[in-house]
């Protein structure tokens, strides 16, 4: 049986650097960066003092404020990214597409500042009263949850949580889920907040976050660089409409891009750190190749997971030249946009796959800011289009990430011909 083509119809965006895509790509181009001090909280006593925060966002502006008030800031994030994508897709409304349509979001963690809040509340009450929407505001699920609720989607509603790969693991989920013919429209992507005292605190203590930049945070997060020394955390959400390549004709709708293809690995090494031989990470790649039915030659563009940590940006490496083999590597285009706008954890797969649609949309391939010397002794030897982006045409684009616990994965976008 042939598989149904997916294409995609809609996006809205949260981030650190824009809160809608339009801004986002803008910024982009313009290689500017949303590392700033943090506002969140009094981080004078934490080693780690500026993050990616999202900026200037009102939920009032997307959804009922007492409504708001009972989520947690990454679902608020969710539905605002969610109402963009839908107003896009020009599917806002349409009631009957609508009760058939899915929801698959990645979230790494969840409502990590109601956990901090509810755990301090309690201590101060004596363990015996607290919010009495804390679950609901704190478990992943949430999210795809009030999307649902909000918009009247009435198919099957999922939550994928593998760490950092939540995201790039959602949009392969709801791939799998229109091309198979369960929906023809499916609401995708990611969402996470984690910037609160103890989100700061929990990965500073595993030495995985970057310090030292508080003259001038826009430099903290450079992968690939000699100088690097940890990823800077990010938040915010992208959504996507994934549909069904004859329904979106048939409906006039815009198209942005094909998804070509899916893949996904496990290096069942390490919790926290990716092996860094590169096989089973690669795995991910060349299953996503497979799966799209391309060749590595076929791909000009890929987005780096490209945390700015010792040990994934080498490994990383390691997993193209093995997937794409050494002469493709060579002339791959790699870039890690998280240089920009942080590492959004759960959500970070989706924007990251959402500039790989705008640079095959918009004939660009973004830079890795703050990359001014390329740590080749380090194991960084590739191009990774360093501190100003290219104009060149994009037909196929990949986005992989990693996550704790070893989980990888990779997505292949290209143009709908």
């Amino acid at each position: 049986m042939e598989k149904r083509r997916v294409v995609i119809t809609g996006m809205g965006a949260i981030t650190p650097i824009g809160n809608t895509v339009e801004e986002f790509w803008a910024n982009i181009k313009a290689g500017k960066s949303g590392i700033a001090p943090i506002t969140q909280f009094d981080a004078s006593i934490n080693k780690v003092h500026y993050a990616a925060e999202v900026k200037n966002f009102n939920p009032g502006d997307y959804m009922d404020s007492k409504d708001a008030r009972k989520m947690a800031r990454f679902t608020q994030f969710g539905v605002a990214a969610a109402k963009q994508c839908l107003d896009d897709s020009g599917l806002m409304g349409n009631a009957e597409v609508l009760d058939e349509t899915g929801v698959v979001l990645g979230v790494g963690i969840g409502g990590l500042e109601v956990t901090e809040a509810s755990v301090l509340s309690m201590q101060k009450l004596g363990f015996v009263k607290t919010n009495p929407m804390a679950i609901p505001q704190l478990i992943p699920n949430e999210v795809g949850g009030n999307i649902a609720i909000n918009f009247g989607c009435h198919g099957p509603v999922q939550s994928i949580a593998t760490a950092c790969s939540s995201g790039t693991d959602a949009l392969g989920a709801a791939f799998d889920m229109v091309r198979s013919g369960r929906c023809d429209t499916c609401l995708t992507g990611g969402a996470e907040a984690t910037i609160c005292q103890f989100g700061v605190v929990a990965f500073e203590v595993l030495h995985a976050l970057s310090t030292g930049f508080d003259e001038d945070p826009t430099k903290a997060s450079r992968p690939f660089d000699k100088k690097r020394n940890g990823f800077v955390m990010g938040e915010g959400a992208c959504i996507m409409m994934f549909e069904e390549y004859e329904h979106a004709k048939a409906r006039g709708a815009k198209i942005y891009a094909e998804v070509a293809g899916y893949g996904a690995s496990c290096d069942g090494y390490h919790l926290t750190s990716p092996n860094p031989d590169g096989v089973c990470g690669s795995k991910c790649m060349t299953r996503a190749l497979k799966d799209a039915g391309m060749e590595p030659s076929e791909i000009q563009y890929y987005n780096a997971h490209g945390t700015s940590t010792k040990i994934n940006d080498p490994s990383e490496t390691k997993m193209i030249k093995i997937a794409f083999g050494e002469e493709n590597a060579k002339k791959l285009k790699i870039s890690s946009t998280k240089s920009m706008h942080g590492h959004c954890l759960g959500a970070t797969g989706a924007i990251e796959a959402m500039a790989c649609v705008k640079a095959i949309q918009d004939s660009f391939v973004p830079c890795t800011k703050n990359l001014d010397e390329v740590d080749v002794e380090g194991g960084c030897d590739l191009d990774y289009v360093p501190n100003k982006g290219i104009e060149m045409n994009v037909d196929a684009a990949m986005s992989a990430t990693f996550g704790f616990g070893g989980h990888n994965g990779a997505i292949i976008l290209k143009k709908v011909k």
